[in-house]
């Protein structure tokens, strides 16, 4: 890894060389220089050609996510909405409001499936039904955009693979970052050697609002009339009807993955796309609940620990450190850090802020003092320089990653392409976040082979 590496860095500086060049004789085109060491670029974005084909598409579970995800892929040219599918009424009726009357609706899901004009759905129910519904749309000859994580259970991603081998079917997962200019730039500078060898991964995912912390609100119109909960509950665990287990589903292990499973899995993904990781070997995670204590079978902090091995012509080995916080008091917002021996980034779907280490000198008189005692002379008053910094932004206009996501899905649906989290990608992200939720509810260290995809047992 180490000739490797030396290799980008070279290539990274000679790269960055060019540019600062172009910085001084004061060209705005590529990037501009502020105040002290700190250098902005722009990065540019892609440029996607025209629909080919029109795509019809269905949305199977029209809640919040499904229904965001929907909006976002109907602002791609060609792409009409021709069903929606939930087990809630008031879902079905503010679907004809919102998209129009002739949209077809049901409860039932397979006559979705059982439709010749969709040609692709959205499967935005909650966690616990992503495996059954992706792998019978695939095989109903439907092409799918999961929602993440990709399944509910360890056991569940072979199936849903080999579904997707098996039938050829475009099964892009939805975690959008994966596909955002930041994303992109991050994994380029990386292999440049922009931070040398990378050794440490952080991240976090902050939220401190009654909404982001999963209270989502209850219809006053909530009864077994207009909920089929017999259908949601089928299964896994059979229950009496419940209204906030069906709204607030995320805080019950029935149905949701718990803060690693919806938050988590975003930095693997984003982590796994730079790097080209396939994963970690190790996982632990710990927390607890600490302040929504409202019945919740899952923590609202969680902090988890990650070693991954050594990947030949990806990555060395380096070591990864995650959190959540849902009563945050200081943000609410989420963070990606890549750590090398040379500098760092600070990565978001839209921007990227690179910092790299300098020389160093210091006014302090204990490091004087021992230089002098070395017999190295010290040339005046010198101070602490601050890294260099540049900054990578996303051009004015940038529709963000959750579009070039669903971009990236259609594409490859029009010209038998290939998309940016396919469903070995999605399981290789989900697998650690799921293997949190073991760890911390066995209270023990989960041990993942990442290239086999499969655990491992202890000795």
């Amino acid at each position: 890894m180490k000739n490797s590496s030396e290799s980008s860095r070279r290539g990274f500086l000679k790269t960055l060389g060019v540019t600062t060049v172009t910085v001084a004789a004061g060209s705005g085109v590529f990037a501009t220089e502020s105040e002290g060491k700190s250098v902005e670029f722009t990065i540019h974005k892609r440029q996607f050609s025209g629909p080919n084909d029109n795509v019809n598409i269905a949305l199977i579970g029209a809640g919040g996510m499904g229904t965001q995800d929907t909006i976002v892929a109907l602002q791609v040219p060609g792409v009409k909405l021709v069903a929606v599918c939930d087990l809630y009424q008031g879902r079905l009726d503010n679907a004809k409001k919102r998209w129009g009357q002739d949209i077809f609706t049901t409860r039932i899901y397979k006559e979705i499936l059982n439709r010749a004009d969709v040609d692709a759905v959205i499967v935005g129910t909650p966690d616990h039904w992503h495996q059954q519904i992706s792998i019978d749309a695939m095989r109903a000859g439907k092409h799918v955009y999961c929602e993440k994580p990709m399944v509910h259970d360890i056991k569940e991603g072979p199936a849903v693979i080999k579904a997707q081998k098996e039938t050829g079917k475009i099964f892009q997962v939805g975690s959008q970052g994966v596909s955002s200019l930041g994303n992109g730039k991050a994994k380029e500078l990386l292999k440049d050697g922009a931070i040398g060898q990378l050794n440490f991964a952080e991240g976090f995912w902050a939220r401190n609002s009654p909404t982001g912390a999963w209270q989502y609100p209850i219809p006053t119109d909530a009864s077994p009339e207009s909920v089929d909960w017999e259908t949601f509950v089928s299964n896994t665990t059979k229950r009496p009807f419940d209204a906030t287990r069906f709204f607030r589903w995320r805080n019950y292990r029935d149905y949701g993955t718990g803060m690693a499973g919806d938050l988590f899995v975003h930095l693997f993904s984003s982590l796994h796309f730079i790097t080209n990781s396939y994963g970690p070997e190790k996982i632990y995670a710990s927390g607890g609940l600490r302040y929504w204590k409202d019945g919740r079978e899952v923590p609202d902090v969680m902090l988890g620990i990650f070693d991954y091995p050594e990947q030949a012509q990806s990555h060395p080995a380096f070591n990864l450190s995650l959190r959540c916080n849902f009563n945050d008091g200081t943000s609410g917002s989420t963070f990606l850090k890549l750590v090398g021996s040379e500098g760092s980034m600070d990565i978001g779907w839209d921007s990227v802020t690179l910092k790299r280490n300098k020389p160093v000198v210091s006014d302090d008189p204990f490091f004087i003092e021992q230089m002098k005692k070395a017999g190295t002379p010290v040339d005046g008053r010198k101070r602490i320089l601050p890294p260099e910094e540049f900054t990578f932004t996303a051009e004015k206009g940038y529709k963000g990653g959750p579009y070039d996501h669903m971009e990236n899905f259609f594409s490859a649906i029009r010209n038998n392409g290939k998309v940016a989290e396919d469903a070995v990608f999605g399981y290789r992200a989900a697998a650690p976040a799921l293997l949190c939720n073991d760890s911390y509810n066995n209270d023990t260290a989960m041990l993942w082979n990442p290239e086999k995809m499969q655990p491992v047992k202890k000795k």
